[in-house]
């Protein structure tokens, strides 16, 4: 372990880093132990989880558990009595400027609503969309992140695309190319017809719904119980901005994907190339690209075989050799294959 001093090894007496747990430990459970073996470890000195022997000076012996629990709660009782006391700093001064708003008439802003509105729970989240659903007339845009869409995800929402399309409202959706694999999917778009359009992307942003560029949602947080209600102008065009321009890149769900021009290599691995030469784990790939782990450690290891790579570290080096870490997908020969023709 690198270092001396807390620099290295940034945590409390309450989370131990692997290195000191083992020294601490051995320590309770022999009474002492050489100086010499802390040496790696000084944040149980930093920390007075180890004293030197007063008979010994060579040697170290651990403060008691129960010393240190009774530090360690202490301390935490003391934290909760200084946010305790904040928080009611806090809660005074609110209400004393709140008896000051009072005074002050409603702004034409404040009087449509609030600009941000957290919705907790997803019965709230539904009201708030089902009203949302009944004052658009022009337009809605969505990203829907996760790769196949489920038939129950599909459903939730389909009342309110009807009533959209029997408004003449024009819906727009983006997906990830796995999404093209869902039946639910595409018996949706067959059902709505010309009132909704579908493109493709390898990866795209969170969830997001934008309804006549006024009000917009987006998850605030990951189990999506909780959504953010945008109403702010600055926001709202933000985020139009953002879907034009994934929109423009994405490829109509009626095109086929674009060949890889490598021989032996499909565009999702391609893809995945791109992202392991980035540095990204299994785990984080699969996310966004919106394949389970299983299926991308499997892509991964096909990856492997065609680029005739024996490990990891040598995929990282045949991905880089055949430009796959630019996403160029330029032909090329791969080791132990002749030249590759066009798929």
């Amino acid at each position: 372990m690198a270092g001396h001093g807390t620099d290295g090894h940034p945590h409390g007496a309450d989370r131990l880093c692997d290195a000191g747990d083992r020294v601490y430990s051995r320590a309770v459970r022999r009474g002492r132990l050489p100086r010499r073996d802390a040496e790696r470890v000084p944040c149980l000195l930093e920390l007075a989880l180890l004293h030197p022997d007063p008979d010994d000076m060579d040697w170290l012996v651990p403060t008691a558990p129960q010393e240190v629990m009774t530090r360690l709660l202490r301390g935490m009782y003391d934290e909760v009595s200084a946010s305790q006391r904040r928080v009611g700093s806090a809660v005074e001064a609110f209400e004393w400027y709140a008896g000051l708003g009072r005074q002050v008439p409603p702004s034409p802003v404040a009087a449509e609503g609030p600009a941000i509105r957290v919705l907790d729970g997803l019965a709230r989240i539904q009201a708030a969309m089902d009203e949302a659903t009944q004052a658009c007339t022009t337009e809605v845009l969505t990203v829907q992140p996760g790769g196949i869409r489920r038939e129950a995800e599909l459903s939730e929402g389909l009342h309110r695309a009807t009533a959209l399309r029997g408004r003449g409202v024009r819906m727009r959706d983006l997906y990830t190319h796995v999404a093209r694999h869902g039946h639910g999917l595409l018996s949706y778009l067959e059902l709505m017809g010309d009132a909704v359009q579908a493109r493709t992307l390898d990866e795209v942003i969170e969830r997001l719904i934008l309804f006549d560029r006024t009000v917009a949602f987006i998850p605030a947080n990951a189990e999506r119980t909780m959504a953010l209600e945008l109403r702010h102008p600055a926001l709202v065009e933000y985020l139009g901005t953002v879907f034009e321009r994934l929109w423009r890149l994405a490829i109509p769900l009626t095109a086929p994907l674009p060949d890889t021009g490598i021989e032996g290599i499909s565009h999702r691995e391609q893809s995945i190339a791109a992202l392991l030469a980035e540095g990204h784990q299994d785990a984080v790939i699969a996310e966004r690209l919106g394949i389970s782990v299983r299926t991308c450690r499997a892509h991964i290891a096909r990856l492997s075989e065609t680029l005739g790579a024996a490990s990891r570290t040598q995929l990282g080096v045949r991905i880089a050799q055949t430009g796959l870490d630019g996403f160029r997908g330029a032909a090329v020969t791969l080791p132990g294959r002749g030249s590759p023709s066009g798929r």
